[in-house]
């Protein structure tokens, strides 16, 4: 391991990355620098607070494989450090027939990934599990939970300070240098010096990655998810977690029910262009991450081949009535008068020039450098696993794909 490293991002993957060198290499110096007044104040805490147990994802992808241990690995963490968390199990329903093949693949993808007691639903045995939910078949996922993720990166910034680790705060990246032996990085606060980097970085990773001499030839393209919250009158509507079954072509769930881990339940997201990379609601808007979006080829591709999907999406954003039509297909009973106003989150899901989405965990290695530049959902619950994953790329040398 380097004798000292620099990891640019403390959300929770970075802070996951820096807790691993710390429990590898004791006495390694281990440098965290967040540009925000504390930890995962982004992807890391806005977010549903699911634990993903690796259902969705291809057979023998880093997503798969990572998720399906990173659970695991999570619960463990959890319980060790004292975080709430829960698991309660998933049902992902097929609400019409012509649902059922892809809830059949996604049910062999499940299997493959090796998944746990894995069930098929028949309608009786849903309505069992959730009442209120309609479906004509489903799968229960009883690995599946809820959890406290800024409680998670709390937890994790005491450890590496506790090993030794040093997290700084308010230190926006503002240029890095490669040097004959190691890298420079220049912050609001100070210059701090390493001879290996880590870009976690998220929202921001493909910009950092360019500060660090690498092109840009993915992009990270900002999709707002917004929330509602059901009123408390109807939350025993849903007991725990309710999804669709979700379109292969997107790397998105659909709208869904999420029972959250202090009391609760969520309804949705959609998917829409946010006006800034931080932008969590129609009203946050920069200039540069437009021009930087509007900019990008891949952005007018993608809306080019999927304008039914795009203009939905924003009608649903600007419509109660509409969204809550999408959710009446999985709780016949919840009405718009229902949906409180809930959170947001935006999700750093990188592009390709010719517009397509990449589905996969994208990381990208240089002699001295690793960029984690696509890592949304699942990352979370993946994280430690991530970390466990990256440190071992970067012991090993290998370049990543």
């Amino acid at each position: 391991m380097s004798q000292s490293t620099l990891i640019i991002g403390g959300g929770i993957v970075g802070l996951a990355v820096a807790r691993e060198i710390l429990l590898r290499s004791p006495g390694t110096v281990v440098t965290v620098l967040e540009k925000e007044a504390e930890v995962g104040r982004h992807q890391s805490s806005h977010n549903s607070g699911v634990l993903h147990a690796g259902l969705y994802y291809q057979p023998g992808s880093l997503k798969a494989r990572l998720a399906v241990e990173g659970i695991r690995l999570m619960t463990t963490f959890c319980r060790d450090h004292g975080v709430a968390h829960e698991i309660c199990g998933k049902v992902v329903v097929a609400t019409t027939p012509e649902e059922l093949p892809a809830l059949d693949r996604l049910w062999e993808r499940g299997r493959q990934n090796g998944l746990r007691e894995l069930r098929r639903l028949t309608p009786a045995q849903l309505h069992d599990i959730e009442p209120n939910v309609a479906g004509v078949a489903a799968i229960h996922v009883p690995e599946e939970g809820i959890v406290d993720y800024p409680a998670v990166c709390a937890a994790l910034r005491h450890e590496i300070e506790q090993r030794g680790g040093v997290i700084r705060t308010s230190s926006r990246v503002r240029k890095i240098i490669e040097t004959a032996t190691g890298w420079v990085v220049e912050t609001e606060t100070g210059s701090h010096e390493g001879d290996y980097l880590v870009n976690c970085a998220g929202l921001f990773s493909d910009r950092i990655a360019e500060l660090a001499g690498i092109k840009r030839t993915v992009r990270i393209v900002p999709f707002r998810g917004e929330y509602f919250l059901l009123r408390p009158s109807v939350q025993s509507l849903v007991r725990n977690l309710v999804y669709p079954v979700p379109d292969a072509r997107f790397p998105f769930l659909g709208v869904h029910f999420t029972r959250m881990i202090h009391g609760g339940v969520e309804a949705g997201p959609n998917a829409v262009l946010a006006l800034a990379r931080e932008g969590y609601s129609w009203r946050d808007f920069s200039a540069g991450d437009v021009a930087d979006a509007v900019g990008f080829p891949g952005l007018w591709r993608f809306m080019r081949k999927y304008p039914a999907l795009c203009s939905a999406e924003i009608i649903r954003s600007l419509s109660r009535r509409l969204a809550c039509r999408a959710l009446q297909r999985l709780v016949p009973a919840v009405q718009p008068a229902d949906l409180g106003p809930g959170g947001a989150g935006v999700r750093a899901q990188a592009m390709h020039v010719d517009g397509t989405l990449i589905q996969d965990f994208w990381l990208e290695q240089r002699p001295r450098a690793l960029h984690v530049l696509n890592a949304p959902s699942p990352a979370a619950t993946a994280s430690l696993a991530i970390a466990r994953e990256l440190v071992n790329r970067i012991e090993g040398g290998a370049r990543c794909p």
